[in-house]
């Protein structure tokens, strides 16, 4: 075994509620794929893409479900969702660096700040004037906190995040490198032969348990806050603009952008370079998949997608160029289908 904390088939069971097969003394201290893992290794089975792979693991515990059970030679925890399952279990062997309290020599941190004693203000860090840091929050190296923002018990910005200005942080809130929350919101307004620029004097509210992907952007509202409920959860790389709301428990994936005062329902799914207007609404519930843009609101839950699947790119330069013709051979079935019916 490693140095890694071990755990056995049995406190597993018990743990996490889950049914187990074989010898209760089974030991992991780590964890890997079905391909690779050692007998001193847990993996999991969700996937039936992989059920090939279950006969000749050699991994000591496998999490799987019931259907799968009868080709599993040994130790075994049968979940409902073994995903889930692994992800729970997985959790207890990772190893987050240690962040001691207080601030850090180099950081600056205004009189008029906030600073919990048991928070942690990393090398660099800038926290500015009427700030918040609360009980048991972190600020890696580089973060910049600004005026009046708040960082949430627990919460933790891995490095160089940015809160620009009226940022509130829930609690357990993780952010990762690169993140500016509370920036301008893009607003414009055209005067003859050039732009007016938009105060933005709105904020943005982060819930509990969110979690913000590196180089993500969330803008603050134009007047109102731009909301995140709890459980949101963010890619790399997502444009949220100003005055959006996005309800709880929904995730969007990379790249995907939202633009101003849209709203999003509650357990939503958003796939990667997904757009959606502005102004739009989407119920509970509403899976968007990838590369889709969503140009009206929905209603009614379900999953909805636009745009061109990958095709070899011949045919796609075939299809192209029929899709020039487009109309006229809609016309041209149109008046066909009148002739019949005369």
């Amino acid at each position: 075994m490693s140095g890694n904390p071990q755990f056995t088939l049995g406190e597993l069971a018990e743990r996490f509620g889950l049914e187990a097969h074989g010898d209760p003394a089974t030991a992991v201290d780590g964890i890997g794929t079905l391909a690779a893992a050692t007998p001193t290794q847990f993996t999991f089975l969700s996937n039936p893409k992989y059920t090939s792979q279950l006969t000749d693991t050699q991994a000591g515990i496998v999490v799987l479900n019931a259907d799968a059970l009868p080709l599993r030679k040994g130790a075994a925890l049968v979940a409902n969702d073994p995903y889930v399952a692994y992800a729970k279990i997985a959790a207890l062997f990772e190893k987050h660096p240690s962040a001691p309290r207080g601030i850090h020599p180099s950081a600056v941190v205004s009189a008029s700040a906030r600073v919990h004693p048991t928070a942690s203000v990393g090398p660099c860090c800038v926290v500015e004037d009427g700030a918040a840091i609360e009980e048991g929050a972190i600020l890696g190296p580089g973060c910049t906190i600004g005026p009046g923002c708040v960082v949430g018990a627990d919460s933790r910005l891995v490095a160089r995040v940015t809160l620009v200005i009226r940022v509130t942080l829930g609690k357990r809130v993780l952010v990762h490198p690169g993140a500016v929350i509370g920036s301008d919101g893009f607003g414009l307004a055209f005067d003859r032969d050039h732009w007016v620029k938009l105060p933005q004097l709105g904020g943005v509210r982060i819930g509990d348990d969110c979690e913000i992907g590196a180089n993500t952007t969330i803008d603050r509202g134009a007047l109102d806050d731009t909301v995140l409920e709890d459980d949101v959860r963010l890619d790399n790389q997502i444009q949220i603009a100003h005055n959006v709301h996005i309800g709880a428990h929904t995730a969007m994936a990379g790249c995907s952008a939202v633009a101003g005062s849209a709203k999003i329902g509650r357990y939503c799914l958003i796939g990667g370079n997904a757009g959606i207007l502005g102004h739009l609404e989407l119920t509970d519930r509403v899976t968007i998949t990838a590369k889709s843009l969503v140009t009206a609101s929905i209603r009614e839950p379900g999953e909805y997608s636009s745009g061109s699947p990958l095709q070899e790119n011949r045919q796609w330069r075939r299809n192209a160029a029929r899709m020039k013709h487009l109309d006229e051979y809609a016309r041209r079935l149109a008046a066909l289908e009148k002739d019949k019916g005369q």
